[in-house]
């Protein structure tokens, strides 16, 4: 018995001071713990939004975009949410029934109204960007350009979005926003990468736009647009052809073939046995090619299929100027062009275009690709249209002239070589977003990109966390070892023998 209650006053964890330290040491701790582990479980996400519409030649799509609504000057990274291609053509084909514009919205707004919601509809900012259709459009015809907008103006002004307004694009504007697209998407302006070019085809022009070493703008001023973005700056070349999209380029390459008004035309980019009665105002109804109409023609022609590759790679060149070049290096008619330089997107209708026609992958040698777009461009139309039951006739006998302008376009117009060519990627979305124009333009109207790189605290939150429960625990542990030599004494006090 005596033995016991010597080793209590011997051992100090048998005294109260001791005891009380030790629980309050625990509950510290248990705290410390708990905080840590509530701080950094994973918080439900707050949104917010933003609306663009694309409103091009040959269609029009609503994209909506969210970021995180906590992140500070609005620096969280925005996503595509969801998409909506509205029914029927662009807005810029309605010019003679302009209510119609504003009508063909309705429904992709409405499910823009149903997917955001409702406590976020008057702070999401709704923008409607019109490119190369509407530019056409008001160049032929600013009165009618001007009514199409007023009516697609009042249509979304009926939604509760905070309207920012409609415009046209310039080309510049649209090839800038395309290459932002891609690089914010890619991470390589946060990071500072090198940048990849973009290369967007639409109906009605193409663009195209890169970073080049050695360009620093001074050649060509009006092809130079400068950006800050995370604190780097930014040379780029860029420059939109107008007339040069895939639907107005075929109408340059018909007026071509049809200078003379024939009653009938061969046409080496269209299917063996494809045959069609073409009109000719319907042809010549673009400023395009509308100076170029053959006087005392009929009123349509036959226009019949061949499937000459060759010969239609012959034909699509006569659509392009490579004579003029008043710098020191051109693409074509006569526009400025440095050195192509690293990868390349190429997105809207190339990717399409070179999808449906199984040709995305540029690790195939080029003379390969033309290979075998030589035989397609062969193959009978009553073939291809028993192998392609669901694609709009229109659409379907246009890939072999589409396919083969895309490649003259690439090698004869921006001057990519057979080696070069495995530099471009088809691309149609980047991590779930689609790529074009619309996601860069929104980011630079809502400045979610900052001129200088966002400054961060030197450790991460849960890092900074981390630190501060582990220092708490050894100063505890410090603590209990500063009271040891108190042990003792505390320790020795009277017992009742």
């Amino acid at each position: 018995m005596s033995a016991q209650r010597e080793m209590k006053e011997k051992n100090p964890w048998h005294t109260p001071v001791t005891i009380i330290i030790t629980v309050i040491g625990v509950i510290a701790i248990v705290a410390l713990v708990t905080v840590a582990v509530l701080q950094n479980r994973p918080l439900p996400q707050k949104y917010k939004y933003g609306i663009v519409l694309d409103a091009g030649s040959s269609h029009t799509a609503l994209y909506i975009y969210a970021w995180p609504a906590e992140k500070e000057n609005n620096t969280g990274r925005v996503e595509q949410k969801l998409s909506c291609k509205v029914k029927g053509k662009g807005i810029s084909s309605y010019a003679s029934d302009p209510l119609k514009a504003g009508e063909s919205l309705r429904l992709c707004m409405q499910e823009a109204e149903q997917y955001v919601p409702s406590k976020r509809h008057h702070e999401t900012p709704l923008y409607l960007g019109a490119t190369a259709g509407m530019r056409l459009l008001n160049m032929e015809n600013s009165s009618a350009s001007d009514k199409v907008f007023g009516a697609v103006e009042a249509a979304l002004r009926k939604f509760p979005f905070s309207y920012q307004g409609a415009r046209i694009l310039s080309g510049q504007e649209e090839g800038a926003f395309g290459w932002v697209t891609v690089n914010y998407l890619d991470d390589r302006l946060e990071q500072g990468l090198e940048t990849t070019g973009a290369l967007d085809l639409g109906g009605a022009s193409t663009q195209i736009s890169f970073v080049s070493d050695k360009y620093d703008g001074s050649e060509s001023p009006n092809n130079s647009v400068t950006f800050r973005l995370y604190g780097n700056d930014y040379n780029l070349y860029t420059h939109s052809f107008l007339c040069y999209g895939k639907d107005q380029a075929l109408k340059l390459m018909l007026a071509h073939q049809s200078q003379a008004g024939p009653a009938s035309l061969l046409d080496p980019c269209f299917h063996p046995g494809y045959t069609t009665i073409m009109n000719y105002s319907v042809l010549y109804d673009s400023p395009c090619v509308s100076d170029r109409k053959p006087q005392g023609a009929p009123v349509s022609f036959t226009h019949n299929g061949r499937g000459d590759f060759l010969r239609c790679q012959d034909a699509v060149k006569r659509v392009f100027d490579f004579t003029s070049c008043k710098y020191s290096r051109c693409s074509f008619n006569g526009v400025f062009q440095p050195m192509l330089q690293g990868p390349y997107g190429a997105f809207s209708a190339y990717y399409f275009v070179m999808n449906f026609l199984n040709l995305t992958d540029t690790s195939i040698p080029l003379e390969t690709v033309k290979e075998k777009l030589q035989r397609y461009c062969a193959t009978p139309w009553n073939q291809i249209t028993q192998q392609h039951p669901d694609v709009k006739v229109k659409y379907l006998a246009e890939y072999c002239f589409s396919g083969t302008y895309i490649l003259t376009l690439l090698t004869e117009g921006y001057n990519f070589t057979s080696q070069s060519y495995s530099d471009i990627k088809f691309i149609k979305k980047i991590k779930g977003s689609d790529a074009g124009w619309t996601l860069g333009y929104m980011l630079n109207l809502t400045n979610m990109i900052p001129a200088e790189a966002p400054d961060s605290p030197p450790l991460p939150y849960a890092g900074y966390v981390s630190i501060v429960t582990i220092m708490a625990l050894l100063l505890f542990l410090l603590f209990i070892l500063i009271l040891r030599p108190l042990w003792p004494r505390c320790s020795k006090q009277p017992q009742i023998v």
